[in-house]
């Protein structure tokens, strides 16, 4: 539709410029005659009355003299020589030229300017048709992005936290640069690498330094690149690819997300002949065919390996799959000092302190972190970024934003206190569980009060004790409204879901049952996955068991803060007194030994205002109190 609007655009504008071309020839025309001629009437007249002394005639023009002598001009008839006559009686004197013709540049005008705008509008419609075919053509095209001069700069200097698979990949760096060692040997090349991994762990960051490592051309493309609503672009899209990874092979062609078109064929709804599975069995005979491509050497991530179509991952295709994993402490600690290395930083910032207080973290997290603090370096006019920045930085990630403008009653005040007091208690009394790091009452993102564990090292396996402990943090804060305030709230729901879900899966897939036994149940369906049956007598067996642990962990949970009701109402008075504990202030709170905030105070407030401040810590003091075994005065 857009073509053919342009194609009329076209047409309507030489239409109208021969338009005005032929107007203003015309209105030249018609000017002359009107200003110069003079009607033939009144030429006829005068020779009758024998007013005219010569006249030169060319061709129907008639110029010449009167007896006043006075020029005339006038248009003679065709046909009419009757006049020729009567001026010879007259005595008139007659002089006959032959006729001029018109200026050549007009002759060109009349004669060529029909042809001349048929051949302008002929070239216009061509050219638009051309182009109108190209982006048809160019449409089934691969719109993979080649970077031959300006390849990829970035090394294995770049990436951190993952040596062994850097290492791994060396290899193919090596191979690249030099074929023959291999291949004298009769070795061959992987076809083909799979990175797979958690996302921001560094896949694709990874593949533009094999690029940039092998000083090859690097063709990239997104594996949704391919898909497309019509029939047919997609494979059209992926023999594009392969035509322009020949050209400049030895070559990396690396697709981003190839889960989007590698998904395990059959599993839709749409038959087995849809345009994604067109697209995969393309790519399946790009990769190892009957025409093989040497040289070529194709890099994929993706998040999903579990879900890509057996054939894709044979070897052959994909002849390794390289697992990415989340970097550990000394991984966290290279990856933080490439984010940092050009940001000024203050001297009491330790790196090493950040890396194991980070466990979990992805490489694109802790540059989150690192930008974050810097971000919140400048807005607090900070010359440097300090290790505060850091902290402030870490917890806006990993707890959300403080909600300042949220105004919490003082009864929710006082719940949540003892509910944080609790998951703090519990986890510092039982010896499998992490190390509490910070507690607070500040809301932040959709909590209103957080207890913030990390693990003294990275864990890898989980231990049954372990996951125990882990229940009896979780319930901790519902057992601590409970005995401390004789009610419970929705402030425990989702440690309770989670709760749960660790409690299922350590009966249903874990195998940490004795009625049940070393036996992976699937409990939920996969799509395009079959179900594996499953009895409802074994169903009902998985949700007596899972009771069973909740409930035990639970009663255990509650002795152990009833044993430990004095720690519990330190840590509250605590927290809602400071409203953030951290490191040693736990241990100090706990015991009751956490001196008050206004004794911290650098400036002595004045007797007037002393007696003040006496009078609010006592009402304070009393409203804790007040709030703490004493259910009759919550209400």
């Amino acid at each position: 539709m857009e073509k053919m609007k342009e194609v009329g655009k076209s047409l309507a504008l030489w239409l109208a410029i021969a338009l005005l071309v032929i107007l203003a020839f015309n209105f030249f025309n018609s000017e002359q005659l009107k200003n110069h001629a003079e009607p033939f009437s009144t030429f006829v007249q005068q020779v009758e009355k024998g007013e005219i002394k010569k006249v030169i005639i060319q061709g129907q023009k008639v110029i010449g003299i009167t007896v006043d002598n006075k020029p005339f001009e006038t248009y003679m008839p065709p046909g009419y020589n009757d006049i020729i006559k009567k001026m010879t009686e007259k005595g008139v004197e007659i002089e006959v030229r032959p006729e001029e013709g018109s200026p050549w540049y007009i002759t060109v005008l009349v004669s060529w300017l029909p042809m001349i705008f048929l051949i302008l509008l002929w070239l216009s419609m061509m050219r638009q048709m051309s182009a109108g075919s190209n982006k048809a053509l160019s449409f089934a095209r691969s719109r993979a992005k080649v970077f031959i001069d300006n390849k990829p700069k970035v090394t294995f200097k770049d990436v951190a936290g993952i040596d062994e698979v850097k290492e791994e990949v060396a290899e193919i760096v090596d191979f690249l640069k030099n074929p023959k060692k291999y291949q004298q040997l009769g070795g061959r090349i992987p076809k083909g690498i799979l990175l797979a991994g958690a996302p921001g762990t560094g896949k694709t960051l990874l593949a533009k330094a094999i690029a940039g490592e092998a000083n090859v051309p690097f063709l990239s493309v997104s594996g949704s690149e391919f898909v497309e609503m019509f029939v047919g672009v997609g494979a059209s899209r992926v023999r594009d690819l392969f035509e322009q990874a020949k050209k400049h092979a030895p070559c990396i062609v690396f697709i981003d997300e190839i889960d989007a078109v590698g998904r395990k064929r059959g599993a839709g709804f749409t038959g087995g002949h849809d345009e994604r599975e067109q697209t995969l069995n393309q790519l399946l005979v790009e990769m190892d065919g009957f025409e093989s491509s040497e040289g070529i050497i194709v890099i994929a991530a993706t998040n999903r390996p579990d879900i890509l179509d057996p054939a894709l991952l044979r070897p052959g295709r994909f002849d390794r799959q390289i697992y990415v994993p989340l970097p550990d402490v000394k991984g966290r600690l290279e990856i933080l000092k490439i984010h940092t290395k050009d940001k000024p930083l203050a001297d009491d910032v330790d790196l090493e302190v950040i890396a194991r207080s980070t466990p979990g973290f992805s490489g694109a997290d802790l540059a989150n972190i690192v930008n974050e603090a810097a971000l919140i370096a400048a807005r607090k006019n900070h010359g440097k970024i300090t290790m505060e920045d850091f902290e402030e930085a870490k917890d806006k990630v990993t707890m959300g934003i403080e909600r300042k403008s949220m105004v919490l009653s003082e009864q929710e005040k006082v719940t949540t206190a003892y509910h944080e007091a609790g998951h703090t208690l519990v986890a510092k009394l039982l010896p499998n569980a992490d190390k509490v790091h910070k507690v607070t009452i500040i809301p932040r993102g959709k909590a209103l009060g957080i207890t913030q564990q990390l693990p003294e090292e990275d864990r890898y396996t989980y231990t049954k004790e372990y996951l125990l402990d882990r229940l009896c943090v979780l319930f901790g804060g519902r057992v601590a409204e409970e005995l401390a305030l004789g009610t419970i709230s929705t402030g425990a729901g989702n440690d309770i879901e989670r709760a749960t879900e660790i409690a299922r899966k350590m009966v249903a897939e874990w195998g940490m049952s004795e009625k049940i036994g070393p036996i992976a149940v699937k409990l939920r369906e996969e799509f395009g996955e079959p179900s594996e049956l499953v009895s409802e007598e074994m169903k009902r067996l998985i949700d007596k068991e899972v009771k069973r642990i909740i409930k035990e962990t639970y009663e255990r949970t509650k002795e152990l803060i009833a044993n430990n009701m004095d720690k519990l109402e330190n840590l509250a008075k605590a927290l809602l007194e400071r409203e953030t504990l951290v490191g040693e202030e736990i241990d100090l709170a706990m015991k009751g030994e956490l001196p008050s905030s206004d004794t911290d105070s650098k400036t002595p407030p004045t007797s007037g205002g002393k007696k003040e401040e006496e009078k609010k810590s006592k009402e304070k003091e009393e409203r804790i109190e007040g709030f703490g075994l004493n259910p009759q005065l919550e209400a």
